[in-house]
């Protein structure tokens, strides 16, 4: 089979040899705590408090705040009103790359009207501060007596603690960086490096059996009931019941997501359809998750019988009314599922939610975030076109999000992370953004989204354990205007193994866990709970601090993976004709043999037929062997390389601009009603083929039933007739006699055979099928 030209170097995987840690034998503790990024120095400063200072107003008052000043960087802390003897305890990061000075002054400042006025400072001379690497303890701060301008003593102390060291501090994700100078005050928080855990996710099976003593405002008619659930956001309802009375019974499952901490109570409505679009409510019952109970395994809980509360109104209030209304529930919360919430192509958790279910860790994945390279502007400030990027990584239940490097191309964020790893078949997802909320004011920018700038995806089965993979990630983006490179990403993974028998072991046991095969789920339950723990999850994270926004959460999780694209059905079309490519080829070597071709190789299959037929013991011992040498044989050519985005596969290269223009298209549609009469006559015509083509599956599936079921009596006749001789011929013919004679058969030579169509493939075309009687 011809092989699809090689993806363009622009968009190929690069591997890299950054100066890292890793690998190198070097007596720097650094290289075995953070040894996957490059060392980047950085001078601290933490400012602690004050004491003793003098008033400078003529109220005698002070609002104190302190200068850090190296160079031309200058970092602020926030201001007190009225106090002498303030507490800041703030750090400030000064990268030593940038760093032209050779002389660290702090001062302290009066916060004024017209102009601030000087209290004291203290100064440091670089080459004198002290150096540190974790694990050393952090270095304890110090008193410091201020001085005048003049350089002599004045009234007041500052405690500080100033040293050298590296992105490894613990010191680093809370920093003010020098390089995010022009970051307001009020938005530092959206630019610090973060963790995150996605919140504990649970499916809750709510069990509707029936209803009793309903009492519906019209007695003279049967009523129509049924019940609706919602929890949240989330609205789900039984069918009416068959039982038109006033004890109605359904018997159905509903199942919701909930996270915890479980902030909705489930409500139950049991309602009456009185008329069209018109519903009565019965009654109301309230059920606070948390008096729910967990299950583990497929074993029912008990029921419960939930009284029914009805709202009347009376003279414009609303009133509680108990009555002997009720409904028998069946309510758990199902801890022994794993819920989905990202695409199951490419999840990075396969674990249950009950954590007494969880199987020992296999390894550690680590992933060092270097750097990018050659970043597009992603939005203009001043005039000019910028970019302030950052990484979020997803694996598993951890989120991370690295520091946001201000105003630069070809950032450098140099950050180590590590997760637990308890399934090799997992994927971790890391993305790159450009964040739109580093301005004055924080999240005062409106309704501003921070723009994708590229994701990667690494499957961890895919990588060698214990080794370095150094590369550069082509960061590729798919706009209407069909697919861009917006730049490299550069990382180092690593994952370790801490069983290699008990990663072995896992290739031998379920993806999911066992419920979902006791009590599986359909597949539109899945795709709509999938679809609500995305919400959920991209809701709880959009609430931390700093927020993880909403449009990166969902583009993390591929929310639109399942809607319609003509690019995506095109590639998984060319997926499909590639894996049978080798069916493909086969049955047309085969084709090559029995038309004798090149004599040799047949008469060698003929040799090779005669000894199977004779000895079919050696039958299957023959394929396994060749399936041997074959994997022995490709083992040369194994990728070294781990996976990365193709635009070739995803067909993203070659797509038409009306097809992206459909694909990026909002749900539903806000194109004009011509274009989308030209996509819907489109989709008619790809429905029409795909509608030919299984109908034809169909018929011949229904010609073969027909072989015995006398819709045509003469081929039945024919084919019974045939069973029977047949029968008679098989048992006094030895196998192997009969197996020689179709197998030369079906290899004769060419001049024993004739163009037309055999015999069994006439009989077979001419059995009826049912489409003579569809419409």
């Amino acid at each position: 089979m011809q092989k699809p030209p090689p993806q363009s170097h622009e968009f190929a995987l690069k591997e890299t040899s950054p100066n890292i840690g890793a690998g190198a034998i070097t007596g720097d503790k650094l290289s075995c705590t953070y040894d996957l990024v490059e060392q980047m120095q950085y001078l601290y400063v933490r400012v602690v408090k004050a004491k003793d200072l003098p008033a400078k107003d003529i109220t005698g008052s002070l609002d104190p705040y302190v200068e850090v000043k190296l160079g031309n960087y200058k970092g602020l802390t926030k201001h007190f009103e009225k106090k002498s003897n303030p507490e800041w305890n703030q750090v400030f990061a000064f990268s030593k790359d940038r760093i032209q000075a050779s002389v660290l002054e702090v001062v302290i400042k009066d916060k004024d009207v017209i102009a601030d006025d000087f209290v004291g400072r203290v100064w440091f001379d670089l080459n004198e501060i002290p150096k540190r690497v974790p694990p050393d303890s952090p270095l304890a701060p110090q008193w410091y007596r201020l001085e005048d301008r003049k350089g002599e003593k004045a009234k007041g102390e500052l405690m500080l603690a100033v040293w050298m060291g590296t992105q490894a501090d613990e010191a680093f994700p809370d920093s003010w960086h020098s390089d995010a100078a022009m970051v307001g005050s009020e938005a530092v928080a959206n630019i610090r490096s973060k963790v995150y855990l996605s919140p504990k996710l649970w499916y809750v099976r709510v069990n509707v059996i029936e209803a009793q003593d309903l009492v519906p405002s019209d007695k003279s008619r049967y009523p129509e009931v049924f019940v609706k659930v919602n929890l949240g956001n989330q609205f789900l309802r039984t069918r009416i019941s068959h039982s038109k009375t006033i004890n109605p019974m359904w018997n159905e499952d509903l199942m919701f997501v909930a996270a915890e901490p479980f902030e909705e109570p489930l409500v139950m409505t049991v309602e009456d359809r009185v008329g069209p679009n018109k519903d009565e409510i019965l009654g109301r019952c309230m059920i606070p998750l948390q008096l729910v109970q967990r299950r583990l395994d497929h074993k029912p809980v008990n029921t419960r019988w939930y009284n029914l509360e009805k709202h009347v109104v009376v003279e414009g209030e609303k009133k509680d009314t108990k009555f002997a209304s009720r409904i028998h529930l069946r309510v758990c919360l199902d801890g022994g599922y794993h819920v989905l919430d990202e695409s199951t192509h490419h999840s990075s958790d396969l674990r249950p939610t009950a954590k007494q279910l969880w199987k020992p860790s296999i390894g550690i994945l680590e992933v060092g975030i270097i750097s990018a390279q050659g970043l597009m502007p992603m939005k203009t400030r001043d005039g000019r076109g910028t970019t302030d990027a950052y990484c979020v990584a997803k694996y598993g239940q951890k989120w991370i999000r690295t520091r946001t490097i201000v105003d630069s191309f070809s950032p450098k964020w140099n950050e180590q992370y590590t997760w637990e790893v308890f399934d090799q078949s997992t994927v971790i997802t890391l993305g790159v953004f450009d964040n739109s909320h580093i301005i004055q004011g924080g999240d005062k920018s409106g309704g501003t989204k921070d723009s994708r700038i590229g994701k990667v995806r690494i499957r961890l089965s895919t990588l060698e354990t214990d080794r370095v993979y150094t590369h550069s990630y082509p960061l590729l983006v798919l706009h209407t205007s069909g697919v861009k490179k917006t730049g490299e990403v550069q990382l180092a993974v690593r994952f370790t193994s801490s069983s290699f028998i008990n990663m072995l072991y896992m290739y031998s046991q379920p993806l999911l866990p066992k419920m979902h095969y006791i009590h599986p789920l359909s597949v539109i339950q899945l795709d709509s709970l999938r679809h609500q723990a995305m919400q959920i999850v991209s809701m709880r994270l959009s609430r931390a601090e700093p927020p993880l926004r909403k449009e990166v959460v969902e583009y993390m999780l591929d929310v639109d993976s399942h809607m319609w694209s003509m690019r995506r059905s095109k590639a998984n079309f060319f997926r499909i004709m590639k894996v049978l490519g080798g069916l493909i080829a086969f049955g047309r070597w085969f084709d090559q043999i029995c038309n004798w071709r090149n004599p040799i190789t047949s008469i060698l299959i003929h040799i090779l037929f005669i000894i199977l037929v004779l000895y079919p013991e050696l039958i299957l011992p023959t394929i396994f062997l060749y399936l041997f040498l074959i994997g022995i044989w490709n083992f040369r050519w194994r990728p070294r390389h781990p996976p990365h985005m193709d635009t070739r596969l995803s067909h993203a290269d070659a797509a038409y601009p009306d097809e992206l223009d459909e694909e990026f298209d909002s749900f539903p549609t806000s194109r004009p009603a011509d274009i989308v009469r030209m996509r819907y006559d489109r989709l008619r015509s790809i429905a029409g083929r795909v509608q030919s083509v299984v109908g034809d599956l169909a018929t011949q599936g229904e010609r073969f039933q027909s072989l015995l079921s006398w819709r045509d009596p003469r081929a039945t006749t024919l084919f019974v007739t045939f069973c029977f001789i047949a029968a008679i011929v098989l048992y006094v013919t030895p196998f192997q006699v009969v197996s020689l004679l179709i197998g030369f058969y079906v290899l004769r030579h060419p001049r024993f055979r004739h163009k037309l169509p055999s015999v069994p493939l006439n009989f077979f075309r001419r059995l009826p099928a049912r489409s003579d009687s569809m419409l």
